[in-house]
């Protein structure tokens, strides 16, 4: 049963950036796409906090495979952890 619950965490780890990054890609969207509006302008806030998200949840995601992958050594030679000689 623990071993299920910890997946379980694992996978929500990975899912609540993923959303994060989701609703931030679409609140630029819809920042960019409000300055054809007369009315509304341009909306610098919502376009910032969708970059931010956006930002965030990539960088998370993008650096939680790369760790992944340098654990398994399946990354280049030049991202490889340093071994100490001697």
């Amino acid at each position: 049963m623990m071993a299920v619950i910890s997946r379980f965490i694992a996978m929500l780890l990975l899912v609540v950036p993923g959303l994060m990054a989701t609703y931030g890609f679409l609140a630029m969207k819809d920042a960019w796409f409000a300055q054809f509006d007369p009315a509304v302008g341009f909306l610098w806030w919502k376009f910032a906090l969708g970059l931010v998200l956006f930002a965030a949840g990539v960088a998370f995601i993008g650096g939680w495979i790369f760790f992944r992958d340098r654990k398994r050594n399946y990354v280049a030679p030049r991202f490889r952890k340093k071994r100490k000689k001697g």
